[in-house]
């Protein structure tokens, strides 16, 4: 099979017609074999049932349904788990992806050898309190990754198949593939401009807060992805460096008091940042310990409940 379209939704249940459709024309006009995988992250609009539908009409057509909404990225972790094209490729549902970019993103991933393209939504239809926020969002992201894309969270995204089975997306991480993706040994990443339309359905279901959440997602996936299977490298090095610098403050108050002067070493201030960065350095230290014991990857960190399906093997899933 030549390409897999994974789609998340929630309560787009409007756009789904006309955007199965867009993307079989082009399918169609481009002569490719394919699958577009909707993955409904708990609708309450109907969306499922227009899913079912749509793949009576259309076998390509299958469906995903979870039973309560989970997040984006825990609807991207299972469509590329069930995927089976070639090259896999991720979009909104809100019609403002075009499917007619897919045939330019395959080629990049085929003929380029690219591991990973990601869309560059150039000009946005979108209020000022978006874009400036998502303009400095990018920035930070690229100073604090190295990678130089200028739109991380683009939906449009195109991926070899190894990708996609490689690695693992949760929480609100969707954000960061493309960190994800490097930090797994997939290096070869590009960029593509593509177009970007207006909502024509509904509404948008992400608010200002999650450019707060996609900040703190930034530092946490930057922790764990450079610590995240050494964390002694990092509390055990802080720990041992504040330990020794408390062990090097008793000393020298130590060494005053007996051959300097008579003084009480608790009445220098000295004393308790000594005392204080002992602890500290002790509680760091035994952290780092600890969390060489604890693996980071627990079981059911994807165990997400999917309530139905259509064409998706059980094993896939």
């Amino acid at each position: 099979m030549d390409l897999s379209v994974i789609v998340p939704l929630y309560d787009e249940v409007d756009s789904l017609e006309e955007l199965t459709g867009w993307i079989h024309q082009v399918m169609e006009s481009n002569r490719f074999s394919y699958e577009i995988i909707l993955v409904d992250d708990g609708s309450r609009d109907g969306s499922w049932q227009k899913i079912e539908e749509l793949s009576i009409k259309n076998p390509c057509i299958k469906g995903l349904k979870f039973r309560r909404n989970y997040g984006k990225s825990a609807a991207l972790n299972v469509g590329f788990n069930a995927c089976q094209g070639d090259v896999v490729i991720t979009m909104d549902a809100d019609l403002q992806d075009s499917p007619e970019e897919i045939p330019e993103l395959f080629r990049m991933i085929k003929e380029d050898k690219f591991d990973l393209v990601s869309g560059w939504k150039k000009r946005r239809h979108d209020p000022i309190t978006k874009t400036i926020p998502t303009r400095l969002y990018n920035w930070a992201t690229r100073r604090m990754t190295k990678i130089k894309l200028h739109d991380f969270n683009c939906g449009l995204k195109a991926y070899r198949i190894d990708v996609v089975k490689t690695i693992e997306v949760y929480g609100e991480m969707h954000r960061y593939i493309p960190v994800i993706a490097k930090w797994a040994g997939f290096y070869k990443i590009g960029e593509k401009i593509v177009k970007h339309s207006k909502r024509k359905h509904g509404k948008t279901k992400f608010g200002l807060e999650r450019f707060v959440n996609g900040f703190l997602d930034l530092l946490s996936i930057s922790f764990v992805g450079r610590f995240g299977k050494r964390p002694m490298h990092f509390f055990g090095f802080f720990g041992t460096l504040l330990f020794i610098l408390g062990f090097g403050i008793a000393g020298y108050l130590a060494y005053g008091k007996f051959f300097m002067a008579e003084y009480k070493m608790t009445d220098r201030p000295l004393f308790y940042f000594g005392l204080l960065a002992m602890i500290l350095g002790t509680q760091l230290f035994t952290a780092g310990f600890l969390g060489e014991l604890v693996s980071r990857n627990s079981y059911d960190k994807n165990n997400y409940l999917i309530e139905k399906k259509i064409g998706i093997d059980s094993e896939k899933t």
